[in-house]
């Protein structure tokens, strides 16, 4: 699998089977992409690699406060306080292709209510990685991050894996913190799903759209 291969299969999945990924594959796909650029490399992140009865527990944990609506502040804003166009509209119709996928009507608020919980287990990945960021560092750090993100998604496609980056991980940086033992001069980022994908489950089988190429880019002679 070449570059441009990993960068157009990549999508975000929802749903999982059960096999476990090995450690050794997720120490190397960790290793190889630590090689991402930072600004005077400072290497801004860190990870935490959850499993086993440390995943059931946290989620479980997440889970609870959602369903007792145990609100948190995040760390930071992942999204805008006032929505827009054009994202307001994306955004829209992101979400009506996972309902339609998972054929959830707009009425129906418990599936609704349930598939956003499913973000707390990490779609019930076999792995959850949860990513932190010291407090002291500031918005060059966060792009950097990004391309280190960006680097295990392609590093799990080449290895038959797929992902799920998730904000929602973030939701609860408070419990994460202590649930992990996280010092709290390190602001919670957020986390991804990884695992093999469950190729045939319906929330699998649809792929958000891109915008043109004329639409972002612009070209100067």
């Amino acid at each position: 699998m070449n570059v441009s291969q990993a960068i157009q299969e990549r999508q975000s999945t929802r749903a999982f089977t059960q096999q476990a990924v090995d450690i050794e594959t997720i120490k190397s796909i960790l290793n190889t992409a630590k090689h991402a650029p930072s600004g005077v490399n400072m290497q801004p992140w860190q990870v935490a690699v959850v499993q086993g009865e440390s995943k059931q527990q946290l989620s479980q944990k997440m889970t609870k406060a959602f369903r007792d609506k145990q609100q948190e502040k995040m760390d930071y804003n992942y999204y805008p306080t006032e929505w827009v166009q054009p994202y307001k509209s994306r955004r829209v119709e992101t979400g009506k292709q996972l309902y339609q996928a998972l054929n959830i009507q707009r009425e129906d608020k418990e599936k609704r209510l349930s598939q956003w919980e499913a973000n707390y287990r990490a779609f019930d990945a076999p792995v959850m990685l949860l990513f932190f960021i010291d407090k002291s560092l500031e918005t060059g750090s966060y792009l950097d991050y990004g391309m280190f993100l960006q680097n295990i998604m392609l590093l799990a496609e080449e290895n038959g894996l797929a992902t799920c980056p998730q904000g929602a991980l973030g939701e609860f940086p408070n419990l994460i913190r202590e649930k992990l033992n996280i010092t709290p001069d390190k602001k919670v980022i957020g986390g991804m799903a990884l695992g093999y994908p469950d190729k045939k489950h319906p929330v699998n089988q649809y792929r958000t759209s891109r915008i043109e190429l004329n639409e972002f880019c612009d070209f100067y002679n």
